[in-house]
């Protein structure tokens, strides 16, 4: 069977290489992305990841569909995809010195079967001084990032302590990817 990942993300390409794991081929799927209100953070990863998985598998009948989708929140706020650096000044501003969560959704999907599951993490980022928020804006790895910052980058500096998956942070919870995939009859070690 064929394993198709539903996202164009090369973080997520780079976390699954370092299970031995490439996907045949990669196909982004296109849903509307958009926060319903009052979805909550966690249903929200959740519902983003089995629609992005559904909406493929419609596509690749027969094979192995794997989608997932992060979101970061502080309480029930779930914090946009920063493209701007407006949008990075108020989501630092809003993470500075907080705690927050990073909720990743993960689905999978194949001719007969599937599964779906949400794993959180909770960071505590330290109180960003305003030269801070500025050296990161002109830094620009932030663009595209759910909350504006990459925990695989420049980032991490910032953040003072992390509770839960950092895999989960940068976009795919390997532990548990791995045992979705494995639970299908995909092929690891």
């Amino acid at each position: 069977m064929r394993l198709i990942l539903a996202s164009a993300s090369p973080r997520r390409l780079d976390l699954l290489a370092r299970i031995g794991v490439t996907p045949d081929e990669v196909a982004p799927a296109d849903i509307d992305e958009s926060v319903p209100k009052a979805e909550l953070p966690k249903a929200h990863a959740l519902r983003l990841a089995e629609e992005k998985a559904a909406a493929v598998a419609a596509r690749f009948p027969n094979d192995l569909v794997l989608a997932a989708d992060t979101v970061v929140a502080v309480g029930r706020r779930i914090l946009p995809k920063v493209e701007d650096e407006a949008t990075l000044r108020a989501c630092m501003t809003l993470l500075s010195g907080r705690r927050h969560r990073v909720m990743t959704g993960v689905a999978l999907v194949w001719p007969g079967g599937r599964h779906s599951r949400v794993v959180e993490t909770m960071i505590a980022m330290k109180r960003l001084s305003a030269q801070e928020v500025d050296f990161y804006a002109a830094h620009g790895e932030w663009r595209g990032k759910a909350g504006g910052y990459a925990l695989q980058g420049y980032g991490e500096v910032y953040v003072r302590h992390i509770a839960g998956s950092y895999s989960n942070v940068v976009g795919l919870p390997l532990a548990e990817t791995r045992h979705l995939l494995k639970s299908a009859g995909y092929p690891l070690a």
